[in-house]
């Protein structure tokens, strides 16, 4: 059974020093929009523009014993990373011989595409999943990777694990709250509900929009649920009993203080159903907006703006919460149903990822990670990468018990309810009721 209550513990403490960068979070898309991409020349590339996915597919396929020493295949969902992991593909290339591909996604399907890649027999020799129920879902695919040489250098807690062995190395680290204008806010004005309800209505007073959050499943409702589940004693527990009819969240306090706020939020802010992820990210950018739910992945969004004001993020106060919330994101997967050969060349590439010059110097100064990984350290660091790493270093963290939710439920079930929430004069109570409902069929 996966450590899911090592793994919150080790984020609630904040255990260890980060000091590098992050961009982005990144989903995926369609089957026929996948891009198949390798280490090979552009023209080559260009003789596949015509064959359907699946045809792409079973010509890289792990079953392939008469390549599976040379080359090896990965599929993941990050999608700010693609071109310099397609330049870094060329670059293990040139040093070990062996080619990697790499099959691109965007859109919010990556995780229905794998489970139909590898239960066709056409999956890849490495992929990436989310700590949680994908990682329980998937885990007849997972290869242990425990003997990798850094595994001991870890971060505790980190690593997803089955069963007491290492089947996922983490990519980095994120951190979400709000991020916030300095111009207009002040983070030791805002530290409840009361603080926060007064300053969405002096925002709203002067004519600016106090919290922005967009149509997004997860920037509607994902994140910004997540924090009073992160303030149960034991997020873990609570999740299980919850699935169990146990507990409710209408009876619960923080969800309760959470409805109340979300109220705020709509009766102050303007309709997150009208404004999509760009909108929301250029409103703040020219001062529209005082703060977004967002987290430091955003930093990217800023970069065709010309800001005149400094930027930070703050924790969402709920019940007085003065934490980010910090976790993993996305982690790198071996499939166990590939041949011996690829499975070992799939180990040598994360290896070399992960303990090379090279492959050190594309995670920490080309990826813009966070580091994981005792003695990695980056020459990078943005704003907000910032901001994640002095509340992680201060232990000043609480943890995303929302990979341990049912897996889609922040699509199928929670975001029509957000929906109905923000077109209607739903009361507080009621959203609670709606989302306990929710829950319960969810889990069945």
């Amino acid at each position: 059974m996966m450590k899911f209550k090592k793994a919150i513990t080790a984020l609630l403490s904040g255990v260890f020093m980060l000091t590098a960068v992050l961009t982005g979070c990144g989903n995926a898309d369609t089957p026929k929009d996948t891009e198949k991409t390798t280490s090979e020349t552009s023209d080559t590339a260009g003789d596949d523009t015509d064959k359907p996915t699946e045809d792409v597919a079973k010509e890289g396929t792990v079953s392939d014993d008469n390549e599976s020493a040379n080359k090896i295949i990965i599929f993941q969902s990050k999608v700010e990373i693609v071109d310099q992991l397609n330049a870094l593909a060329e670059e293990y290339k040139n040093e070990t011989g062996i080619e990697v591909e790499v099959w691109n996604t965007t859109g919010d399907d990556y995780f229905q595409q794998l489970k139909i890649k590898l239960a066709n027999n056409q999956g890849p020799t490495i992929f990436s999943l989310a700590p949680g129920s994908e990682v329980e879902q998937m885990s007849s695919y997972l290869e242990d990777m425990s003997d990798l040489s850094f595994i001991g250098d870890i971060a505790e807690g980190m690593a997803a694990e089955l069963d007491g062995k290492v089947v996922g190395i983490p990519y980095t680290v994120e951190g979400f709250g709000m991020v916030y204008n300095k111009s207009l806010l002040d983070p030791t004005d805002i530290t409840d509900k009361d603080s926060f309800v007064s300053m969405l209505e002096e925002q709203k007073a002067n004519g600016v929009n106090g919290l922005g959050l967009s149509s997004e499943s997860y920037f509607l409702i994902g994140h910004i649920l997540n924090t009073p589940f992160a303030l149960q004693s034991d997020p873990a527990d609570y999740i299980e009993k919850l699935a169990n009819g146990e507990v409710k969240m209408a009876e619960t306090p923080e969800f309760q203080e959470f409805a109340q706020m979300y109220v705020a939020i709509r009766d102050n802010s303007y309709n997150p159903l009208e404004v999509d992820y760009d909108k929301a990210c250029g409103d703040f950018a020219t001062g529209k907006t005082a703060a977004i739910h967002q987290g430091n992945w955003v930093i990217g969004m800023f970069d065709d703006y010309d800001m005149d004001f400094e930027m930070g993020m703050m924790p969402f106060p709920l019940s007085g919460n003065d934490k980010l919330a910090v976790s993993v994101p996305s982690a790198w997967m071996l499939n166990s149903q590939a041949t011996d050969a690829e499975k070992q060349a799939g180990k040598d590439f994360i290896e070399w990822l992960y303990t090379s010059e090279t492959g050190i110097n594309y995670l920490m100064n080309e990826f813009n990670f966070i580091p994981v990984i005792k003695g990695m350290e980056s020459d990078n660091m943005d704003v907000l990468s910032q901001e994640v790493a002095r509340y992680t270093e201060a232990g000043d963290t609480i943890s995303w018990p929302n990979a341990l939710w049912p897996a889609g439920i922040v699509d199928v079930y929670l975001k029509p309810i957000a929906e109905k929430f923000f077109t209607s004069d739903m009361s507080a109570e009621d959203l609670l009721v709606e989302l306990d409902n929710a829950w319960a069929e969810a889990v069945q």
